[in-house]
């Protein structure tokens, strides 16, 4: 059973997120870009998991952008990917980066494609969902835990209020998120053969954008915290309803 991971590259939480172009575009320099965690901690660890146990004969990985995203790429193939595809395209939304991977999926025959639940700066979680529909196959969002039965997989998801035991057919397309796996950090013996495995770059299939970011915005800077003494009441109320706005 192959399985196809998809990385993608995000800030660094600790990065300090600036705006260019009249606040039209993130300002990309200085930043520390890392492995997306969702897709790293639980979607790839997942998949090497199968690996190991027998379940799954491949992993690989797929990512769509442009030669900054190849180092976060390596991280995942010095995890234990076998090899890798990046998608030569700095792609303008969702849409345009879940059908390259759909192609890319098709033409190659996946039994399953993984994906973390959302990615840390957009945090929209559409890749996956947008993916099974132009596979036009079966999609399970949230997934806490994944097995594979012969030709069919079992997962457990989150709703409300409880768990959800499933099974579904393979090909699919599952997005994971915590409690899929256990973070792994790569050991030199990864890192060194991660530099020799295939990383190859393919042109992007044509796929147009259908959101465009029109501006950005940082949100409020914090203001100072106000203590109020336990007996006065109704400064409290008074602040809540004329500074905080609570009705």
């Amino acid at each position: 059973m192959k399985i196809l991971v998809c990385v993608t590259k995000a800030p660094d939480t600790t990065t300090k997120i600036q705006f260019t172009d009249n606040n039209t575009k993130l300002n990309e320099e200085g930043i520390q870009w890392i492995l997306n965690p969702y897709d790293e901690w639980y979607a790839l660890v997942r998949a090497l998991e199968l690996k190991e146990s027998g379940a799954a004969t491949a992993v690989h990985l797929i990512s769509v952008g442009g030669a900054d995203t190849e180092p976060i790429m390596r991280k995942a193939l010095a995890l234990g990917g076998d090899e890798a595809v990046r998608v030569n395209l700095a792609a303008g939304d969702s849409y345009q980066v879940a059908a390259q991977i759909a192609h890319y999926a098709k033409e190659n025959a996946y039994d399953v494609v993984l994906c973390g639940k959302e990615s840390i700066d957009y945090n929209n979680g559409s890749v996956g969902a947008m993916i099974a529909e132009l596979l036009d196959t079966q999609f399970v969002s949230n997934a806490t835990k994944l097995d594979i039965d012969g030709a069919n997989l079992k997962l457990d998801r989150e709703i409300d209020g409880g768990k959800q035991t499933i099974s579904c057919p393979t090909p699919a397309v599952v997005s994971c998120q915590k409690g899929m796996a256990e973070p792994r950090i790569p050991n030199m013996r990864g890192i060194m053969a991660a530099r020799t495995k295939p990383l190859n770059v393919v042109e992007p299939t044509a796929a147009e954008a259908l959101v465009a970011a029109e501006s950005y915005e940082l949100p409020p800077a914090k203001t100072g915290v106000k203590l109020i003494d336990a007996d006065n009441v109704q400064e409290l109320v008074d602040l809540l309803h004329n500074e905080a706005k609570v009705i």
